[in-house]
């Protein structure tokens, strides 16, 4: 993560503003409240990595909590300072409630969280190996008709079904004849399942990370004309703190903002939360357990809310070795 891009130093106080983050001594947060309210959307994903940023912040003596709100509500609530952490700040499928709200001047924006993430259409692998390769050639005869010109997507109202609803408005790539299946993810995949078990075509918005890249073998297809963003779909997924939050509450902020993770890494929490139905809570610890190199980076600089240096208490909480 190219910590130019993620802007931190832009939220902390005084003469800090002029030193680099990572040479920066470990911040004395005895004055921080232990409140820490996070708005947690229904989205897999999300919810572990929200329950991993939580299982630290209580190690360290903050009391978080958690609403699960979806991503409209949760920027007005943050906007309203009715929460303070969002880490689902899915872009650019988001673009437009993100910008409306940083020109409200509310929100401190700390940059991608999940390296590796993109959005797209996406087809099983032996569809793709027909030749059907591009979002180009979906609307060829040989091809629209085997997929009966309808794309699978997610709920109404979301950042992937209006992107995929303006394509179709707009005669984007000709699917203007097209017809989206709007469902919820879990209908969504289930279709996706059902169709892989039958060698039957399906085309449908994708994402990473997910568990569906690691159950199912499907390719993304190539995006000449960036309907998905630039540069095949990347996606940036943000942590957002109401900007109130963020100036009164420089140690949690800086652990918020050092906690970052790979596509692959978010794929596996995903799968063992959403895909094998484990505990949350039980994931989350699993990970912080098996990973105490990445856990001492997070907290580089970070103190507990009384101002004690953070990695001994995590090393004793989760029985780290020495």
């Amino acid at each position: 993560m190219n910590n130019a891009n993620r802007p931190m130093t832009r939220i902390l106080a005084g003469g800090l503003l002029a030193a680099p983050l990572a040479l920066l001594p470990a911040i004395a947060s005895a004055a921080e409240s232990p409140d820490i309210r996070f708005a947690t959307p229904s989205w897999p994903g999300v919810t572990v990595k929200t329950q991993l940023a939580a299982e630290l912040l209580t190690a360290l003596g903050y009391e978080p909590s958690q609403q699960e709100i979806g991503a409209t509500i949760a920027y007005e609530a943050m906007n309203l300072g009715e929460v303070d952490v969002f880490m689902a700040g899915w872009l650019p499928a988001q673009g437009p409630m993100f910008e409306a709200s940083m020109e409200k001047g509310t929100l401190v924006d700390l940059g991608n969280n999940v390296d590796g993430a993109r959005l797209g259409l996406a087809v099983p692998r032996y569809v793709y190996e027909t030749g059907l390769t591009t979002l180009e050639d979906l609307d060829k005869d040989e091809f629209a008709e085997k997929f009966d010109r309808e794309i699978y997507s997610i709920e109404v109202g979301s950042g992937m079904s209006e992107t995929l609803n303006g394509a179709i408005d707009s005669d984007a790539y000709g699917l203007g004849d097209w017809t989206p299946v709007e469902t919820s993810t879990p209908g969504m995949l289930s279709a996706v399942n059902n169709a892989i078990n039958n060698d039957e075509w399906i085309v449908f918005a994708g994402w990473t990370p997910h568990w569906m890249n690691i159950e199912y073998d499907v390719v993304y297809l190539d995006d000449p004309q960036d309907l998905w963003g630039p540069n095949g779909g990347s996606s940036d997924v943000r942590t957002l703190l109401n900007k109130s939050y963020s100036e009164a509450h420089p140690n949690a902020t800086r652990l918020l903002d050092q906690l970052t993770f790979s596509a692959d890494d978010q794929s596996a929490m995903i799968y063992e939360f959403s895909y094998e139905e484990r505990d949350p809570e039980e994931v989350a610890i699993e990970w912080i357990n098996q990973h105490p190199e990445r856990v001492e980076a997070f907290v580089e600089g970070v103190t507990t809310v009384d101002g004690e240096p953070a990695w001994p208490v995590l090393q004793e909480a989760f029985d780290f070795a020495s």
